[in-house]
């Protein structure tokens, strides 16, 4: 006579695992050779095409950064379809004025806005000015300016390191947008 194995739910449900079943998942793999990441990502292999790779998210954007979309296209087709597609979008564009643009949105980090206060400007400031403040504070406490003096060296560097900050956040916007 065998015993019977118990159970380990308790006749509590919530103790058993969301879709507890123990049969393998299968992944399906990135398409680039070599690379072992989920490949979740899809991507044409042609244009009009139905086939597609599926990438990971780096070989993705990878892929699409060398994608033309008007590739074989007239100039004149080229630009009609550009203007369809704006205006289908039209209203996202006129949407964003109801967004948040300005500053103190959320749309500048913490040590952006440390690197505004270090070159004394204010949270909306742009890309050219923040330039402008950079070079003119800079020229003031450059090390060629005041040789030998470590606290104009110091606040050279200070100004240095805000700038790169700014620099390198207003790169990834661009790289973004």
């Amino acid at each position: 006579m065998s015993r019977a194995k118990r159970s380990l739910d308790w006749g509590f449900p919530r103790w058993r695992g969301y879709g507890s079943s123990r049969e393998a998942s299968t992944v399906r793999l990135c398409d680039r050779h070599g690379c072992d990441e989920p490949g979740d990502c899809p991507a044409p292999k042609a244009p009009h095409s139905r086939d597609r790779w599926y990438f990971c998210q780096r070989h993705a954007a990878e892929y699409n950064s060398k994608w033309d979309y008007f590739e074989g296209l007239e100039k004149a087709e080229a630009e009609e379809r550009a203007g369809a597609e704006q205006r289908a979008n039209a209203g996202y564009a006129q949407a964003s004025h109801y967004g948040w643009a300005g500053s103190g949105d959320g749309s500048r980090s913490a040590d952006e806005m440390r690197a505004l206060e270090v070159l004394g400007l204010e949270s909306d400031a742009d890309f050219d000015a923040v330039k402008r403040a950079w070079r003119a504070k800079a020229k003031e406490v450059h090390p060629d300016v005041k040789p030998n003096d470590q606290e104009a060296a110091k606040a050279f560097q200070t100004y240095q390191v805000a700038y790169e900050v700014l620099r390198q956040a207003e790169e990834r916007r661009e790289w973004k947008g």
